[in-house]
């Protein structure tokens, strides 16, 4: 499977963007997704999952309330809706694939298909 993360930007403090991840070479049926983050200078840090039937759905707590992680099983998309956006919000957003049952975000980092970032940037 391959994973094409789009969407980023510049935008100003309290912004919104919606970050798209296309998938390829598989359904994304198969999967369950998440987003990861990483900001310069700091570790990679967990954002949003989801389970293959959307049953699960998880936040880093810092996002929750602003940020809404979605699928669209029939284009082969991944979603990350990007509201309220705060220049802490600064990253290079990555999408992530795990054919793992309820993966947890250990998991997704660990044994996870990536794929290439996409730059969001908020200025203050």
């Amino acid at each position: 499977v391959q994973l094409q993360a789009s969407g980023g930007g510049l935008v100003p403090a309290g912004g919104s963007l919606r970050l798209s991840c296309a998938v390829s070479g598989r359904s994304v049926s198969h999967y369950s997704m998440a987003w990861f983050r990483q900001a310069p200078g700091k570790e990679r840090e967990f954002v949003a999952r989801l389970g293959k039937s959307g049953g699960i759905i998880d936040y880093v707590d810092s996002v929750k309330g602003r940020f809404t992680i979605s699928r669209d099983n029939d284009k082969n998309m991944v979603y990350l809706q990007m509201n309220g956006l705060q220049p802490e919000d600064t990253a290079v957003y990555y999408c992530v694939a795990s054919s793992i049952a309820g993966p947890t975000a250990v998991q997704f980092e660990r044994f996870g298909r990536w794929g290439q970032g996409t730059l969001v940037t908020v200025s203050s």
